[in-house]
């Protein structure tokens, strides 16, 4: 009963609602997102739009998308000004009247890219967010939108993957690297994961040491590759976020009709692709991108399988989240900073500290 009132007078009181305050991280030009980023104090209408909700974000991360877009370099570039981010979690403050699917107290993440996240409150469509299990971990709510989706897109849409099967990556430590071992783990697939050399053996070993604790079989360098694995395992997946060399490194991998997918180039040199696995391997490329497939409304019901299937893995702790620095909004400098150079874990936003 006591639901039901709450219910009703929210809906009731967007009609005469407060003035809520709400602040967020805004940029009005393309550039350094560490200078062009600035914290704003922005008052939301009175009246919630009969078909709006509003949105109390408790969590956000920074992910190099959002660096991306900021520097004007990613192909969705939001008119200015602009609120940076496009992850996290917020919990479902009041809804309007017309408000279907989504009740007072829910917790949704965004379910299209672009949302600008860096904010503490916010009036969205009821479509713009997607509702999610309340009872996973914070952290876990926060970054669930993002890279474990990618990952588990790409062990799934590409290559019908066995329990013992193999697969191949670059960028491993990456956090959809890191991801794509969880989920490789979980199933039961082998993964042989391609890292960036060290600068020193204590440094090499570290890294090791810990993807092999999230369920990495290999763990080698292109080096090694090379000199000591050539031939010794025929993955029928391989996933490159890296380019040039590296691809290059993959795809001579790949066993006969094997699939590379292509979701990242941090290397910024185009894909090197041999000839030979290309003709005798039939070998096949493709590109993949989870703002795309967000987009397609027939993956709706996919899209709730996919998260109760991480949801499960989550709370069966087979599947952890990043580490994490919380960063209160008045810390955006700092944050954006480390997000771009120091990788070893993610920055993250809580809006309402």
């Amino acid at each position: 009963m006591l639901t039901c009132l709450r219910r009703s007078a929210q809906k009731v009181n967007s009609f005469g609602r407060r003035t809520i305050s709400s602040r967020r991280l805004v940029y009005e030009n393309f550039g350094d997102p560490a200078k062009a980023i600035l914290l704003q104090q922005y008052d939301l209408p009175k009246k919630l739009e009969n078909k709006s909700v509003h949105v109390k974000w408790l969590g956000t991360p920074i992910n190099p998308a959002d660096i991306n877009q900021i520097q004007g370099v990613y192909p969705i570039k939001p008119p200015m000004p602009a609120v940076g981010g496009s992850e996290g979690y917020g919990q479902i403050e009041a809804i309007g009247t017309e408000v279907r699917s989504l009740k007072v107290g829910d917790h949704v993440i965004p379910a299209k890219s672009g949302l600008g996240t860096w904010c503490s409150d916010a009036y969205l469509s009821e479509l713009d967010v997607f509702k999610i299990d309340a009872s996973l971990p914070s952290t876990s709510k926060a970054t669930l939108q993002v890279n474990p989706p990618t990952a588990y897109r790409m062990l799934t849409d590409f290559v019908v993957l066995k329990e013992g099967d193999t697969i191949i990556q670059n960028g491993a430590n990456s956090a959809v690297g890191q991801a794509v071992v969880q989920i490789c783990r979980a199933r039961g697939i082998k993964s042989v994961n391609i890292v960036r050399k060290r600068e020193t053996p204590d440094a090499q070993k570290k890294l090791e040491e810990h993807m092999k604790s999230l369920g990495a079989d290999l763990v080698i360098t292109e080096e090694q590759l090379i000199k000591e694995y050539r031939g010794k395992f025929n993955p029928s997946l391989a996933l490159n976020c890296v380019g040039g060399r590296s691809a290059l490194l993959l795809a001579m991998a790949l066993d006969h009709n094997g699939v590379m997918v292509t979701y990242g180039g941090m290397s910024k040199q185009p894909l090197s692709i041999p000839t030979g696995p290309l003709i005798f391997k039939d070998i096949k490329l493709c590109g993949f991108w989870m703002s795309r497939w967000y987009e397609n409304k027939d993956n709706v019901k996919e899209r709730v399988m996919m998260y109760e299937q991480l949801g499960e893995w989550i709370k069966t702790g087979k599947f952890h989240p990043p580490q994490l620095v919380a960063r209160k909004l008045e810390e955006h400098q700092l944050a954006l900073e480390k997000a771009q150079t120091d990788h070893s874990c993610k920055q993250f936003f809580v809006p309402n500290d």
